[in-house]
């Protein structure tokens, strides 16, 4: 699973819009939005601020390939 299903699903899940993960994880909304759209490939530091955000572990957001 790629990395922007990922962020969308775990922001879904956490009930988040777009605007407010981008909030909490100090990144602009433009850039959440590339990313859940697999339209960037972001840093890891940007991948740790969004887990952060999320509550989850960054690996969570690379490594999961379970559907």
């Amino acid at each position: 699973m790629k990395i922007g299903t990922q962020v969308k699903r775990e922001r879904e899940r956490a009930l988040l819009t777009q605007q407010e993960l981008a909030e909490r994880a100090g990144i602009g909304l433009t850039t959440l939005n590339r990313i859940e759209r697999d339209r960037a490939e972001p840093h890891f530091r940007t991948i740790r601020k969004i887990a952060k955000a999320l509550g989850v572990d960054a690996r969570d957001l690379v490594g999961g390939d379970d559907a």
